[in-house]
């Protein structure tokens, strides 16, 4: 068994013991590490491994985003959909380009929404029903303004000034 099939089954196993934050969690984790590769296969000028660690990315955020639950989740599902959307095309054209700019960009993004849901997770006791959650408090701190603030006037493809700190 090689070093990633190891990898691979822990991974599995600590995702079916986490919470269900915690295993958003792991999936951020998952993103933030394909992205990564994405980076270093840039550098090392290996186009199929950069091709593949993006669309590994891509596709494990359209998991996230096909498992949101707009009546439960309201705005913030709404919100979360937006952010899914437009890091799935900015990734799509880093891999395309190559930009070492754009994936350093999305890394960031996701780093910063992780470390929210990170946060919510060490914060709710597993007796607090996931009901009672203040996601929504999170949300304009961690996703671009023209995605959580749909009257913003700042077009989606202007300068990184898009993002909330």
């Amino acid at each position: 068994m090689s070093n990633p099939d190891y990898a691979s089954q822990y991974f599995q196993g600590t995702a079916m013991g986490a919470s269900a934050m915690g295993q958003v969690v792991a999936l951020y984790d998952t993103i933030l590490r394909d992205l990564r590769r994405a980076l270093e296969a840039i550098a090392s000028k290996q186009i199929e491994k950069r091709i593949n660690a993006a669309n590994h990315a891509i596709i494990v955020i359209g998991e996230l985003q096909g498992v949101l639950d707009f009546e439960r989740g309201g705005e913030v599902a709404r919100t979360l959909s937006s952010f899914y959307s437009v890091s799935r095309a900015m990734i799509a054209q880093a891999a395309t380009h190559g930009s070492l700019q754009t994936f350093e960009e999305v890394i960031s993004m996701f780093a910063r929404v992780r470390a929210a849901w990170s946060h919510v997770e060490r914060t709710v006791t597993a007796s607090e029903p996931t009901s009672q959650l203040r996601v929504s408090s999170l949300v304009p701190a961690i996703v671009p303004r023209s995605v959580s603030d749909p009257s913003s006037d700042k077009p989606k493809d202007s300068a990184p000034s898009r993002w909330n700190a």
